[in-house]
């Protein structure tokens, strides 16, 4: 039995589900598709906050180590700028993936653009001052994940432990979902990003699509840089590399080393998670397998309540997932679940993603 932790582990409960590993879920939702995967699920923390408690989490490990059926633990979104928790879990269970020391290591954006800049690796321009003028800058908080963190930069903001400031680029957003094993890496594929403005965040993440096709130049560039950065913070297992790309320039923005979200894509991706923790072993080239994948969050635009008449017709929607149980209650311009959809093409899945979305959203807007 594995124990998967995350804000959401839905996808990393569908991926073990896949594997044939048994699995239970740590997280906020315990959504009707989490507890159809996972063995159990217990909660870790409230909706409302979007932040794992740490006593909570803890308490279930401990729960699970006593138990003496969990052999170890992964960790998902939410742990991103908690590597105390990574550790304190670690005494508890093994972790499977990147050690808090690595992570803490990867979050400090000193350490991390210290080491691209010496290796000739471009990012956008960043301070740890606030600039004289805001205009045309970010101000981000190493910590956070999802595009959260991330707001247009104001004459207000005093430096923080943390908190850094970055010049807005132009750009596509992509990723390169990649698997180490803590000295290398193996390039799975690079995926599109979508981000949505909500409210005072300009860029947070909604969807993401891959594998997409980019120029070769630009895929060996990824893939040398994802090795690089596996082996200098010591990355293990499934991990992520945010960048903008521009024509063939590519612009690193972060580094997630853990499961990203992304891993929807790539069908295998969660064997490979457990082969490079456990084995040290990395995945050989990967063959595209003429399939392009997508999932998009679809947001509520009014107060939705669930009922269970409600929550058994979006489970029946073709490609929802994260569904929401019967007596939740979604506030306007909240998720109120995903959407999957797979083509023969980037056009066909995002046909298909539209058709999906627009489905939810009719539901949703359907009377009591």
């Amino acid at each position: 039995m594995l124990a998967l932790a995350a804000l959401s582990a839905r996808a990393l409960a569908e991926a073990a589900a896949r594997e044939g590993s048994r699995c239970v879920a740590l997280d906020l939702f315990g959504d009707a598709d989490t507890r159809r995967c996972a063995d159990e699920w217990l909660p870790i923390g409230e909706v409302a906050t979007m932040r794992i408690d740490g006593e909570r989490f803890l308490a279930a490990l401990d729960a699970l180590a006593r138990r003496g059926d969990t052999r170890a633990w992964m960790a998902g979104s939410g742990f991103d700028g908690r590597p105390e928790l990574l550790d304190q879990g670690a005494r508890r269970l093994p972790l499977l993936g990147t050690s808090a020391d690595d992570v803490r290591r990867v979050r400090d954006p000193r350490e991390f653009f210290g080491v691209l800049e010496a290796h000739g690796i471009g990012f956008p321009s960043s301070s740890f001052e606030p600039p004289v003028e805001p205009a045309g800058w970010l101000v981000k908080n190493a910590g956070g994940c999802g595009g959260w963190q991330v707001r247009r930069a104001t004459a207000s903001e005093v430096p923080a432990p943390g908190r850094y400031w970055q010049r807005e680029r132009r750009g596509e957003p992509m990723s390169a979902t990649f698997v180490g094993n803590g000295r290398d890496a193996a390039l799975l594929g690079v995926n599109r990003q979508g981000t949505s403005a909500i409210g005072e965040r300009p860029y947070v993440f909604t969807r993401i699509a891959g594998p997409v096709a980019v120029g070769e130049r630009v895929r060996r560039e990824l893939a040398a840089i994802v090795r690089l950065l596996a082996g200098v913070f010591r990355v293990r297992g499934l991990a992520s590399l945010d960048v903008l790309l521009d024509g063939d320039t590519v612009e690193v923005l972060e580094l997630n080393p853990r499961p990203p979200a992304s891993l929807v894509l790539y069908p295998h991706a969660f064997a490979a998670h457990l082969r490079a923790c456990e084995q040290g072993e990395l995945p050989g080239a990967q063959p595209f397998d003429g399939r392009v994948r997508g999932s998009e969050i679809v947001f509520a635009a009014r107060p939705v309540p669930i009922d269970a008449a409600r929550a058994a017709a979006l489970a029946a929607l073709p490609g929802a997932c994260d569904l929401p149980r019967a007596g939740t209650r979604i506030g306007a311009g909240e998720p109120a679940c995903s959407v999957f959809a797979e083509g023969d093409s980037e056009a066909t899945m995002n046909d298909g993603l539209a058709a999906r979305r627009a489905a939810v959203l009719a539901l949703l807007e359907t009377s009591e």
